[in-house]
């Protein structure tokens, strides 16, 4: 079970991209990607229930970005990543700080290139 995170344009709904390809999260296309798209495990629940507590979470869930537009979110990212770090352990499933705090640096990244986009996901 996972998360798909997309940050969209305001106005037309598409998914916005970054100037550079990725190939992060739990699903990614083969070669990369350069849409605001991140596939985040459910796994990372409990590292996000930690960090987010004031955010409306659900069992660490993430969908508190939902809805909002990427500016409202950044520091809260920011301050997601302090927390966590983003020393990624070999295995991306695994729930440890690291690996959850570098899918919340992806959506930074997200965030800070694309301010007045908006998080939608499932």
């Amino acid at each position: 079970m996972s998360h798909d995170i997309e940050l969209v344009d305001k106005d037309t709904g598409e998914v916005l991209t970054m100037p550079e390809v990725f190939t992060d999260g739990g699903t990614y296309c083969v070669g990369g990607t350069d849409e605001c798209h991140l596939n985040v495990t459910y796994n990372y629940g409990r590292c996000y229930a930690e960090v987010f507590p004031d955010e409306g979470l659900s069992n660490g869930r993430i969908s508190w970005l939902y809805g909002r537009t990427a500016v409202a979110t950044i520091e809260t990212l920011k301050r997601g990543v302090a927390m966590l770090g983003t020393e990624r352990d070999a295995d991306y499933w695994k729930a440890t700080e690291g690996n959850a705090g570098a899918a919340l640096a992806r959506l930074l990244t997200f965030a800070e290139q694309h301010p007045d986009g908006v998080w939608q996901g499932d």
